[in-house]
């Protein structure tokens, strides 16, 4: 797993990990049961504080991304099933289609970039 962390950014770091894990699973370059480097080995090879690692996985735990014990360590969960969209998710969504609509981007075009992001997630691109 290749992490590409921007210092620069004022995303904070374990959320950076969280999103590229999350997107890791989504397009298909993380599978069910894969294993994930260990907090240590994650935060060595990162050049992070082992508790940023720490948080990031215990984020994505609690999201139900992965799964963890101190005898495997972690490794990804299989994909959630029920198909509804969560109050999380639907809460993003709509900042971004507001963000969107305030930027002037039309509805179509909005909605042609949500699929075309959905669609690429499908290929595994």
């Amino acid at each position: 797993m290749i992490l590409e962390l921007d210092f620069t950014d004022e995303t904070p770091i374990y959320m950076q990990i969280r999103n590229q894990i999350v997107m890791g699973i989504a397009d298909g370059r993380l599978s069910a049961g894969e294993r994930l480097p260990t907090l240590r080995s994650l935060a060595n090879e990162a050049g992070i504080n082992m508790m940023t690692a720490n948080k990031a996985y215990a984020l994505l735990k609690q999201e139900g991304y992965i799964t963890s014990d101190r005898r495997s360590g972690a490794a990804v969960c299989g994909g959630k099933t029920g198909g509804d969209i969560s109050e999380k998710v639907l809460n993003g969504l709509k900042m971004l289609a507001a963000e969107a609509k305030l930027s002037g981007v039309s509805k179509q075009s909005f909605l042609n970039s949500c699929a075309e992001i959905y669609d690429r997630l499908e290929a595994g691109k």
